[in-house]
């Protein structure tokens, strides 16, 4: 089934979705597709069913009754009905689904925001189940009903363990944002350094191209401020309060002033248990619950340290929440009053490069090495990228490395293939390479799952010294790695 044209990338999304649409077999299926807020799952649902004319449905926050009557003037116009299907429950509404596909061919049902409508009757999972039981699908058509929704907890759990829908369902379907290389071909940005900064604004999600600016985006470096300062610090677009939305848009983000905190904390450096707890105040124990919770909803991310089992900290995934937590948030008075955005940006400058771009810069050194880089480049198959703080006992103090790459030996141990370090507006230079040599130095006689051939990898987001280009040419064991190589090379 042909792609709908203005559908960017999402190739592997549209193949398995028409797979599992268009499977033929006289039995009804399920499927399951999730995936964060704004990165086109709607969009996608909606265009398999006009491709094989299939019933969609976009639930509402509702109660149970206005949502069965939302349902059948849905259904009714579907059919072409002239008046509303009337339902007096969810068992009616689950039938009829079920009989849906009357001419032997598979037809797809979506009931988009399913959240909402499993909130407002929580007995929906277990009907479906009680549908797609053997029982229930010897007299069903073979209808495709797919379950949407944004909630990841929600939807992360409707599948698992005891879950009335686990085992049921033959799609599971995460619609994922789109990675720094896709998101610049998406903006269509050429210059690598203005897509690195938009990307460490607005991340991957495609609606805030589309719906949230109307394309408005960057013409060169030069327009990135002004650009930040009319879409973003602005109080009449949308971006302006969009942080605050993805947060009450979680149903289970009820007290949202401490996940804000927990936020703001780690926006502001602070990516320990600890760190975190010494900058709300409290105890770090008294956190366990909103960082579990942020972790569930694909807002936080808890990172192993490359060098300590025990020790981990925490990263934010959504880009535009780290920008309102660093620049915003703190300058909220000034920037709800009109006028005073260009100020704010303006005095944001070393905020803007230490807490926004630079941390945003490391995570892709990381994903460039885990995704696109080469073994030759790597020094063999990796098969994780983390960061960590390697301890030096004899100078009292730990060496932090943004990048540090392992993989397999032959006999299937655990080696380090590479380690780095990743400057997103620096000029590198022979000095950072020093560093790097006297760290596998010391990496070497600390643990044994490194060797001398563990290369070093500097990655910039400004430009390398031409003494070290030099130094490069005559050395294998050191990748330098600029911004065109982060975004078109491996």
């Amino acid at each position: 089934m042909k792609k709908p044209q203005g559908m960017f990338d999402r190739d592997h999304e549209w193949s398995e979705l028409t797979r599992f649409a268009s499977f033929q077999d006289p039995r009804p299926a399920l499927g399951v597709v999730s995936g964060r807020r704004r990165q086109g799952k709607t969009f996608l649902l909606d265009a398999v069913c006009e491709a094989m004319h299939g019933f969609y449905f976009a639930a509402t926050e509702a109660t149970e009754a206005e949502s069965l009557h939302q349902f059948g003037t849905a259904l009714a116009h579907y059919l072409g009905e002239p008046a509303p299907r009337r339902f007096t429950g969810w068992p009616e509404v689950i039938e009829t689904i079920m009989q849906l596909a009357t001419d032997g061919r598979p037809v797809p049902v979506v009931l988009d925001e399913f959240p909402y409508l499993a909130k407002a009757s929580p007995e929906l999972p277990s009907l479906i189940q009680r549908a797609f039981d053997p029982a229930g699908r010897r007299n069903a058509s073979p209808i495709r009903l797919l379950l949407c929704g944004s909630a990841q907890t929600f939807m992360g759990k409707l599948l698992v363990g005891s879950a009335p829908l686990r085992g049921r369902a033959s799609l599971e379907l995460i619609v994922p944002t789109l990675d720094f290389r896709l998101a610049r071909d998406f903006w269509e940005i050429t210059d690598p350094y203005l897509a690195l900064s938009v990307n460490a604004v607005v991340g991957g999600t495609p609606a805030y191209r589309r719906e949230y600016t109307l394309n408005d985006a960057p013409a060169d470096r030069n327009d990135f401020g002004p650009w930040v300062v009319r879409n973003l610090l602005n109080s009449a677009r949308p971006l302006f309060r969009e942080a605050r939305f993805l947060l009450a848009e979680e149903p289970e983000l009820r007290d949202t002033a401490t996940y804000h905190g927990v936020l703001s904390a780690i926006a502001d450096g602070n990516n320990t248990r600890g760190g975190i707890a010494n900058f709300l105040g409290r105890k770090s124990t008294d956190l366990g619950h909103a960082l579990t919770v942020l972790e569930d909803v694909g807002m936080i991310a808890r990172e192993q340290d490359a060098f300590h089992g025990k020790r981990s900290t925490y990263r934010i995934t959504e880009p535009l929440l780290a920008f309102y937590h660093a620049i915003m948030r703190p300058e909220w008075t000034d920037l709800e009053r009109p006028g005073h955005a260009d100020e704010v940006w303006a005095r944001s400058q070393t905020t803007f490069q230490c807490q926004v771009l630079g941390p945003h810069f490391e995570n892709i050194a990381r994903t460039w090495s885990r995704w696109y880089a080469t073994r030759e480049t790597l020094g063999g198959h990796r098969t994780r990228v983390l960061s960590g703080v390697l301890p030096d006992p004899a100078g009292k103090t730990g060496h932090q490395l943004d990048v540090v790459v392992f993989g397999r030996g032959p006999g299937g141990e655990d080696q380090i293939l590479a380690i780095g370090e990743a400057k997103s507006n620096s000029v590198i230079g022979d000095h950072e390479l020093n560093r790097l040599d006297r760290i596998r130095e010391l990496l070497l006689q600390r643990d044994r799952r490194a060797s001398s051939s563990t290369k070093l990898l500097l990655f910039t987001g400004n430009d390398f010294t031409p003494e070290l280009r030099q130094t490069n040419r005559t050395r294998e064991d050191v990748e330098l790695i600029d911004l065109e190589r982060l975004y078109s090379g491996s």
